[in-house]
């Protein structure tokens, strides 16, 4: 099965920077949150639509790689995949990457879009690990309680665990 990566391009903005210039470690975690909200929505399953369902995905773990930096004013693709999964786990993995501005431009990649290979240097890799949750905070079967998306898992994943 070929990876499909979802990438979402934006601007590196001074306000995500420290006084070098650099962006500050911190950040990496929205744009993961960022990414992976992109990726679902791009996919077919909205955050918003499994929240309708009665359904919570927490983070349970999270993990990042930092390979190089980001400076104000770059510009960075988050890629975003589905990960290892099970009825009830959910990994995404991550690759931020520095890309051009003239691949910013002809591509009008602002949206995000599905690709097959990250491009661009990595700056940071990771993932988050989640779980399903009912409302009342307990664990859910994915493939009982919303059976669609659980399909799409499949056919959008890495692998299952």
């Amino acid at each position: 099965m070929e990876e499909t990566w979802y990438r979402h391009t934006l601007r590196v903005y001074y306000k995500d920077t420290d006084q070098m210039g650099v962006v500050h470690h911190g950040n990496y975690v929205n744009w993961f949150e960022i990414g992976r909200t992109e990726m679902m929505e791009e996919a077919g399953f909205a955050y918003h639509d499994i929240e309708n369902m009665g359904l919570l995905l927490p983070v349970l773990h999270m993990d990042l790689n930092y390979h190089q930096s980001a400076r104000y004013n770059e510009l960075v693709a988050i890629y975003t995949k589905v990960g290892q999964f099970s009825p009830i786990r959910l990994q995404f993995d991550y690759e931020v990457r520095r890309v051009e501005e003239e691949a910013f431009a002809t591509n009008s990649e602002q949206d995000i879009s599905p690709t097959n290979k990250p491009s661009g240097e990595l700056l940071v890799s990771g993932s988050t690990s989640h779980m399903w949750l009912n409302k009342k905070w307990k664990s859910a079967r994915i493939d009982k309680t919303a059976p669609d998306i659980y399909a799409l898992l499949q056919k959008i994943g890495s692998r299952q665990k």
